[in-house]
C-alpha cells in the first residue's frame, strides 16, 4: 500500500540535517575511505623535506654558490610553506600528508617561535640605534632629523658619503654633542668619545671603526660596521666571500676588545642564523633575538624580509629591541634599550 509522508507546512521538504550530524557523516565517509592513507604522498615527502632543511640547515654545504648561507638568510621565510601544504592535505583529502605537515610546523616554531611575540622590557638605561642610510639618500637632512627623533644616546651611521657627511653632521649637531667619523662610518653620541679609530676589515677602505663612549654607568667600547655588500647572482649563486672574511676580521677585532661592555652596531649583510658570521655572533648577544619585538627585518625597506642591520652586545644587557619608521634610505634604522650598569652573565 503507497503510503504518504508529510512535510512541516512552510518548510519546502525536510528539516535540513543538523551541522552535528553532516559532521559525523563526513567523518564517516573519510573513515571508510581506503585513498586517505595512500594520497598526499609528495606533499608528505615535502613537508619531511621542509623539516630536515630547517633542522640541518647548518650542515648544508656553501661550496657551491654559498648555498648554506643563502638559506640562513630567509631561513624563517620557509615557514611559510606550512600553511601551503596544510591547504594541500586537505584539498587532497589526504591523512597522511596532513600528519606530516605538523613536523615542519613543529621545528619553525622551535626555531623561530619566540621571535614572534614581543620580548621587550622597561628597564634600560642606555639607548643606542643604527642605520644604513644609504649613499645615494635624497634626502639626508630628513633621515638625519628622523633618526635624532628616536631618542638614542648613541647613534651609528653607515654609508656615509664622504660629500655628505657635512649635513648629517649639522643635522645632528643640536642633539649629540660628540660625534667621529671614520670613513664610511660615524658614531654620534650625547656622551664623550676616546680613542676613535678605524677597525681592519680587510676592505682596503674604511668601513668599520671602534670608539670608548663614556656613559654614565661607565666605558662602553662602540664598534660600527659596515660588511661588503652580497649579491644572488644565476651563475655564481649567493657571492658572499668578501664579506665572509671581512667577518672573520671584525670577529677577531671583537675578541681583542679589552672592554668587558662592548656594542656592535651596523650593517653586517647578514643574519644572526648565517653560519658564516659565527666568528661575530658566537661572541656577540642580539637584542632583537634576546629583547625583540617581533623578526626586526630591516631590508628592504619598502619590504622588510631579513635582519642584516644588527645590534649587538656583550657584558650588557637587552632590554628592548625595535625597528625605526622608513627614511630616505633602503635600509629601516633599528634601535635598543640597554642596561649598562649590570654585567650580562
Amino acid at each position: 500500500m503507497a503510503q504518504a509522508y508529510r512535510t512541516e507546512p512552510g518548510n519546502g521538504g525536510s528539516e535540513p540535517e543538523p551541522s552535528e550530524s553532516r559532521f559525523r557523516r563526513r567523518l564517516a565517509e573519510l573513515r571508510g575511505d581506503p585513498g586517505i592513507w595512500r594520497r598526499g604522498l609528495v606533499l608528505a615527502a615535502v613537508s619531511v623535506l621542509l623539516s630536515l632543511v630547517m633542522i640541518f640547515h647548518a650542515e648544508l654545504p656553501n661550496d657551491v654558490g654559498n648555498l648554506g648561507s643563502l638559506t640562513e638568510t630567509f631561513l624563517p621565510w620557509l615557514g611559510l610553506a606550512v600553511p601551503l601544504l596544510v591547504a594541500g592535505a586537505v584539498l587532497r583529502r589526504s591523512a597522511t600528508a596532513l600528519i606530516a605537515v605538523l613536523l615542519p610546523a613543529v621545528v619553525w616554531l622551535n626555531l623561530f617561535g619566540g621571535l614572534v611575540f614581543d620580548k621587550s622590557g622597561t628597564g634600560g638605561d642606555l639607548v643606542v640605534a643604527t642605520h644604513n642610510v644609504d649613499a645615494d639618500n635624497p634626502d639626508p637632512r630628513g633621515t638625519a632629523a628622523s633618526v635624532a627623533r628616536s631618542g638614542a644616546d648613541v647613534l651609528a651611521l653607515t654609508e656615509l658619503k664622504g660629500g655628505v657627511v657635512p649635513v648629517y653632521e649639522k643635522a645632528l649637531a643640536a642633539t649629540y654633542k660628540y660625534h667621529s667619523v671614520e670613513g664610511t662610518v660615524g658614531l654620534w653620541s650625547k656622551y664623550p668619545l676616546s680613542g676613535s679609530a678605524p677597525v681592519d676589515i680587510r676592505m682596503g677602505w674604511t668601513r668599520a671603526m671602534r670608539a670608548t663612549v663614556a656613559t654614565p654607568q661607565g666605558d662602553v667600547a662602540a664598534f660600527v660596521a659596515h660588511l661588503p655588500s652580497v649579491r644572488v647572482k644565476l651563475n655564481a649563486g649567493f657571492t658572499a666571500n668578501q664579506r665572509d672574511d671581512s667577518a672573520d676580521a671584525l670577529g677577531a677585532a671583537l675578541a681583542a676588545e679589552p672592554l668587558k661592555k662592548v656594542i656592535l652596531l651596523g650593517d653586517l649583510n647578514g643574519t644572526m642564523n648565517d653560519r658564516a658570521l659565527s666568528e661575530v655572533t658566537s661572541q656577540m648577544r642580539s637584542t632583537q633575538g634576546a629583547a625583540g619585538d617581533g623578526f626586526g627585518f630591516s631590508w628592504p625597506a619598502q619590504f622588510p624580509m631579513a635582519r642584516i642591520d644588527q645590534i649587538m652586545v656583550r657584558g650588557i644587557r637587552p632590554e628592548a629591541s625595535w625597528t625605526l619608521p622608513r627614511t630616505g634610505s633602503d635600509h629601516l634604522p633599528v634601535a635598543a634599550r640597554l642596561t649598562v650598569n649590570k654585567q650580562q652573565s
